[in-house]
């Protein structure tokens, strides 16, 4: 018999937890006591299922993010690819991702979901916690502030700083470390690179094994929301929705054809129809990784780029070139502290858009990264984890949706590098 999908699962838990959650809050404003369940309140059993859920997500973080980081800046090292070809290629993917996450700021200021008639949302969210002591966390934070970010990145122990997750830091450290693998000899570098690359698909293993509990966490958190809020609460969620869908289009649609036209000497309408297949493949499957043959097949055949540079940059894409994916993650993080109320200064800004910038690149070819990701950020900002829960409604659309823009960050990126590779490619201006 066949399995149902991972994402039909969560689609159908999301959809009970609607229905649960409604009969509850409906009983709550009719007047009527809170179904319980041996004397304890439902909500207080989804809830508990939910943070089970968050806190196994929270276990896997640290030793997850320094293993892929390490792994990937050693494997792109030791492999001799950070040449002209390499440097262009990562250049290129920085700045694309750097360029979307700046565009999902940008619309979720514009926007403002996490306001509704002015205020924030967070009891329409039933968004739990003190926004008085979040927002003390995250205060006075200015321009000047930056150089203490810069600061928090180099720390003093790095033990320390894995305990109290400051991911900055790690991140941080996990870079030196890999690149620093590299500088020493192959007697040294291969067990060391062994070792975390073990760690790193056990690391990979926990998480897969962690998401097939992913419908009953969703249920769990979804259902506290609706019961606590009731369907108004997807009201704000929606906006946000559309929010994030804009801005992956203004992405999609302004700034990467820009780059091909300007830098690759490339038709964007034509590269487009080029990439078309790919990009359907991604947005149905929902993966860069399981999209990679298609996304190469369309770059060689369609684009006419050629195999020596596919093959190179298409791969390392679908690990670290996640422009649709840091763009959520920005958006996610700012649309949460607007719906907690807080005052987002340019150093608390300038925080997410660095964090997003690094784990999309750390985390990107991990099973559900985006969630992984945004953990990261919120716990960096004083955020609590747990309003994660209220993304999860409309994540599998988003989802779909930021994953073909990734596919095409990729196959906009091989065009552009193939132009400056001196290659004349079918889609040439």
């Amino acid at each position: 018999m066949r399995k149902l999908a991972l994402h039909w699962q969560i689609l159908i838990a999301i959809l009970l937890a609607g229905i649960v959650g409604t009969l509850i809050f409906n009983v709550r404003e009719a007047g009527g006591l809170e179904p319980k369940l041996l004397g304890v309140a439902y909500t207080s059993i989804f809830q508990y299922i939910g943070t089970i859920f968050l806190n196994a997500l929270r276990m896997v973080i640290v030793p997850l993010v320094m293993s892929s980081i390490i792994v990937g800046v050693a494997g792109i090292g030791s492999g001799g690819n950070l040449g002209a070809l390499g440097g262009k290629t990562l250049f290129f993917y920085a700045a694309t991702t750097l360029a979307a996450i700046l565009v999902g700021l940008v619309v979720i200021n514009a926007v403002g979901p996490g306001y509704v008639n002015g205020e924030p949302a967070r009891d329409l969210l039933a968004l739990e916690g003190n926004t008085a002591d979040i927002q003390s966390a995250v205060a006075d934070k200015g321009v000047g502030d930056v150089a203490e970010i810069f600061l928090r990145m180099v720390p003093p122990n790095i033990v320390a700083a894995a305990v109290e997750g400051q991911m900055l830091g790690i991140i941080f450290f996990a870079i030196l470390f890999g690149y620093f693998m590299t500088k020493l000899s192959h007697d040294y570098a291969e067990p060391l690179f062994k070792f975390w690359d073990a760690v790193f698909h056990v690391m990979m293993r926990m998480t897969e094994w962690i998401m097939k509990f992913a419908p009953i966490g969703v249920f769990g958190l979804v259902a506290v929301v609706i019961a606590e809020a009731g369907l108004r609460a997807t009201g704000p969620l929606a906006v946000f929705a559309l929010a994030v869908l804009a801005a992956l289009a203004v992405h999609a649609l302004i700034t990467l054809p820009l780059l091909l036209r300007f830098v690759g000497r490339a038709s964007p309408i034509k590269t487009l129809v080029g990439a078309s297949k790919a990009l359907l493949t991604a947005f149905s499957t929902a993966s860069s990784s399981a999209t990679l043959p298609v996304t190469m097949e369309c770059t060689e055949k369609n684009i006419g780029v050629s195999n020596k540079i596919s093959s190179f940059v298409l791969p390392l894409g679908a690990t670290v070139n996640m422009n649709g994916t840091a763009l959520y993650e920005c958006a996610a993080a700012m649309f949460i502290a607007q719906a907690y109320g807080l005052e987002l200064t340019f150093g608390v800004q300038f925080s997410i858009v660095a964090i997003a910038l690094l784990t999309s690149i750390g985390v990107a070819g991990v099973p559900s990264a985006s969630l992984v990701a945004i953990a990261i950020i919120l716990t960096a900002i004083k955020l609590p984890i747990e309003a994660i829960g209220i993304l999860l409604v409309f994540d599998r659309i988003l989802d779909m949706a930021r994953t073909s823009g990734n596919i095409w960050g990729d196959i906009s990126c091989a065009t552009i590098v193939a132009r400056l590779e001196g290659e004349e490619t079918n889609v040439a201006l």
